[in-house]
């Protein structure tokens, strides 16, 4: 008797790092980034790196399927600072 269910593929993950800074008229806009990430840990060390040179900085990940335009919710793993809210 065979079974024949597949093992599940694991979705792969966007996984990004955004540092801010504050312009003249004090919003926020984008200095670094968005870089993506090969791991959670390695963004994580990325943003860590940059607090003190930004305004804020953010590491952030969601499971994604661009092939059919499909993101999961983000999910935050490091924030720091001021950061724009999330869409």
């Amino acid at each position: 008797m065979s079974n024949n269910v597949q093992p599940q593929t694991k979705r792969p993950k966007l996984i990004v790092v955004v540092a801010f800074d504050r312009g003249e008229d004090g919003e926020l806009f984008p200095a670094f980034g968005p870089a993506d990430q090969q791991s959670e840990d390695r963004a994580v060390r990325t943003a860590k790196a940059l607090v003190d040179k930004h305004a804020g900085v953010i590491a952030w990940s969601r499971e994604a399927n661009p092939d059919i335009g499909e993101y999961g919710p983000p999910t935050t793993l490091f924030v720091s600072g001021d950061v724009p809210d999330m869409e």
